[in-house]
């Protein structure tokens, strides 16, 4: 994992833009700088003009009256001229950069009738292939109809399909499809300017019986599946998702979190009034809402839909600033009444305001960017990070670099943990009368894999602490990390640290005084081969009377090794045991005091849980062109757009007397440490091996891109460490070290 780059700290950035259905001039330079002076980001344009509408009508009613003059005979579809200069008034130029294109919503690319469908596709084809000329980013299409007459969500493959060409059109363009949250029957009503509206009676059967009015709380959700799967995870394909004016269940909030939100749609529908000053304001709900979908890695845009026009295109003197009113929180808050001198005091100053305010939901939305809350520090130290793909750290097999080491141990949770849990096992072994290994009566404690010593420094605190003093040896493999720890034990640690460069799984224990041994009772096939006992280690001499590396043993003498007491190492995967820790560990664990060695972390358990992360499966995917292997990859994942597939209900109810759930993790195996007889290379790590079988419950229907897996582990009891959602609050709140591991299944 690299180092996060400087990331701004303070609130998000809310880029807000403004859409008029019916939008009457053209959106020239003019009109976006105006709209800028008042504070807006960005602003939809219509492609084409009233003009190409009434064209493409006329040329619909043509051909039906071709057909019934001609009946019988076969009429070829018609085609729709290439726009003209009066079709469209879009060109472009230096502003094209704050425009949203929004393509005619008057088309029906659902349709079930042939002809309105085969008209439709023809203009959205015109349309976007213009934009993308022009040099438009994005395009905004209307979502599929789901309800017309007995019909109902057919025409969903006609629909993705003509969104698959769309993006063909453009290697560049990016699509947002508008949808609701939810599904309402009575949202899809034709106007009468419609092609829907146009359709032939014989293939919508409007006379027919509707065969269900109930709302479908999946319904909008199921559409946007349909088009996202069939346009294969385009990752230019996003949502403009509109929010009502009262929110759904909280799971269907949390399956919008997880998909790409490029736009959240605020009609001035689902604007409040505020009793007091009579301005328009979001529920308690929606603001938590928005405040939660801002958090995005790519927070979307706010999109503020028929709300009133640009004000001082007329009379430039009409301009107000919006964020004039944003500091006013009084005005914007949904508070109890004020008392009457409160009133009294706060009515006159704010009533020419209120007045003057020709922007006043814009307004309110900037006064709502300034009450975000400040990003957490785990959310600070995960800027950047969040659904980022990275393949698991192999430290066994790899030297890591500096930077690696320096942002693990920027983590003061984990280190502070360590402490306490060496500290307590320190506390305990001197308060039980446990015999020590060590000269003197000191305990042995070896940190293994000790990186650049920061568990080193906490070993040496905690002794200090609890006045319980140790023999403390660091082993590390990485000859760059190698040499910061012998400049660490002279300039930090006093030299008090016994260094040895070796693999923790070659290393024979702390070493001592030779014992010298009568020459002649050596023969040379009984002599030690001192090649063999050091070519795999270095040791620093200290104090206390090792021998050192520039002293080997001669054939009279014989090396003495002793056990360890406490053995500290900081091996554990985002899945426990994925960085091998296991394997690691059973070639010191036999260096253990038999009867009290103590194993610091003592054990662990991996823990699954099914998710929806459909970001993730689309990176998984553009990968897999150049790397066949990446769907078959574990990766390392700070994991924030996703949904929880198989949750239960909360105890607790939230703010909008919905439950919020909380998702089914369950554990799939663990591992234990402690003294334990070397292991026989037949074995071929048989002892290691897992496998599970969970079966996780799910109440709502969706897409199952992968397994998120974490885990929990005891350091020594009564201290440890979790990743698990269920009881990292409560066991290593903030900590930093591990984001959880995504396992991806093929869909």
């Amino acid at each position: 994992m690299e180092s996060p780059s400087a990331i701004d700290d303070f609130m998000p950035t809310f880029y807000v833009g403004q859409h008029e259905s019916k939008r009457v001039l053209p959106v020239s330079s003019q009109v976006v700088r105006q709209a800028q002076d008042c504070n807006y980001d960005m602003l939809t344009t219509p492609i084409t003009t009233p003009n190409f509408h009434s064209r493409v009508l006329i040329l619909h009613a043509d051909h039906l009256e071709k057909l019934k003059t001609r009946a019988g005979a076969i009429v070829p579809p018609p085609i729709i001229p290439a726009l003209s200069a009066v079709d469209t008034s879009l060109s472009p130029g230096d502003t094209i950069s704050h425009l949203l294109g929004v393509v005619s919503p008057w088309i029906d690319l659902c349709s079930p009738d042939p002809l309105i469908y085969d008209i439709s596709r023809q203009v959205l084809e015109l349309e976007v292939t213009y934009a993308a000329f022009c040099g438009l980013g994005n395009v905004i299409i209307q979502g599929p109809k789901l309800h017309r007459g007995k019909i109902h969500s057919d025409g969903l493959m006609q629909y993705a399909l003509a969104i698959q060409d769309a993006l063909g059109a453009s290697n560049y363009l990016q699509v947002e499809i508008k949808l609701p949250m939810v599904n309402q029957f009575d949202a899809d009503k034709d106007t009468a300017d419609s092609l829907a509206y146009r359709a032939r009676e014989e293939y919508v059967g409007m006379n027919e019986a509707v065969t269900s009015r109930k709302t479908e709380l999946y319904g909008s959700w199921d559409a946007w599946n349909i088009t996202r799967t069939v346009c294969k995870y385009n990752n230019r394909l996003f949502v403009a998702l509109s929010l009502p004016r009262h929110l759904p269940p909280w799971s269907i909030q949390s399956r919008w979190h997880s998909e790409p939100l490029r736009i959240l749609c605020l009609d001035s529908r689902a604007f409040f009034k505020n009793e007091n000053y009579h301005q328009p304001v979001l529920s308690k709900p929606q603001q938590a809402l928005i405040s939660r979908y801002m958090r995005i890695r790519n927070p979307p845009w706010i999109l503020l839909c028929d709300v009133g026009p640009i004000p001082g295109l007329d009379n430039h003197d009409a301009i107000f600033s919006a964020d004039g009113l944003s500091t006013q929180s009084s005005l914007y808050d949904i508070e109890p009444s004020p008392t009457p001198a409160q009133a009294a005091q706060t009515e006159y100053k704010h009533r020419k305001k209120r007045k003057d305010d020709p922007t006043p939901h814009l307004s309110y939305i900037r006064h709502l960017q300034k009450k975000q809350p400040p990003r957490t520090i785990l959310e600070r130290f995960g800027a950047g990070y969040q659904d980022y793909l990275q393949a698991p750290l192999q430290p066994l097999t790899d030297n890591l670099e500096s930077i690696t080491y320096e942002v693990f141990e920027k983590d003061p949770v984990k280190y502070d943990s360590y402490e306490r849990a060496i500290a307590q096992a320190l506390r305990d072994w001197a308060e039980q009368c446990k015999p020590a290994s060590g000269p003197g009566g000191r305990l042995v404690v070896a940190v293994v894999g000790a990186g650049r010593g920061p568990l080193v420094t906490r070993a040496l605190q905690a002794s200090q602490a609890v006045g319980v003093e140790i023999e403390l040896w660091a082993v590390e493999k990485n000859p760059n990390a190698y040499i910061l720890l012998q400049r660490h034990n002279e300039k930090e640690w006093h030299n008090r640290v016994n260094l040895v460069k070796s693999d923790m799984r070659s290393w024979k224990g702390p070493v001592r005084e030779p014992v010298p041994q009568p020459t002649n009772l050596l023969s040379n096939d009984s002599q030690p081969d001192s090649e063999d006992l050091y070519s795999a280690e270095e040791t620093f001499h200290d104090p206390v009377g090792m021998s050192s590396a520039s002293s080997p043993p001669t054939a009279s003498q014989s090396p003495v090794h002793t056990p360890i007491d406490i053995l500290i190492s900081e091996l554990l995967g985002s899945f426990g045991d994925n960085e091998l820790s296991p394997e690691c560990l059973d070639g010191i664990l036999p260096l253990l005091n038999p009867t009290h060695g103590i194993s610091i972390p003592a054990s662990y358990t991996a823990y699954l849980t099914p998710i929806a992360a459909p970001k993730l499966h689309a990176d998984i995917a553009a990968r897999s062109t150049n790397d066949p292997t990446a769907p078959n990859t574990p990766y390392v994942v700070m994991l924030h757009a996703i949904d929880y597939l198989s949750t239960t209900d909360s105890i607790t109810k939230s703010s909008e007397l919905d439950t919020k759930p909380i998702p089914n993790v369950l554990p799939a195996w663990s591992f234990s440490h402690g003294p334990s007889p070397p292991v026989p290379a037949s074995h071929l790590n048989v002892h290691n091996k897992r496998h599970t079988r969970l079966t996780f419950r799910t109440r709502d229907r969706g897409v199952c891109h992968g397994l998120a897996g974490y885990f929990e582990a005891v350091l020594y009891p009564g201290v440890e460490l979790s990743t698990n959602p269920l009881t990292m609050e409560a066991q290593s709140a903030g900590m930093m070290s591990w984001f959880p591991i995504f396992f991806p299944l093929k869909v």
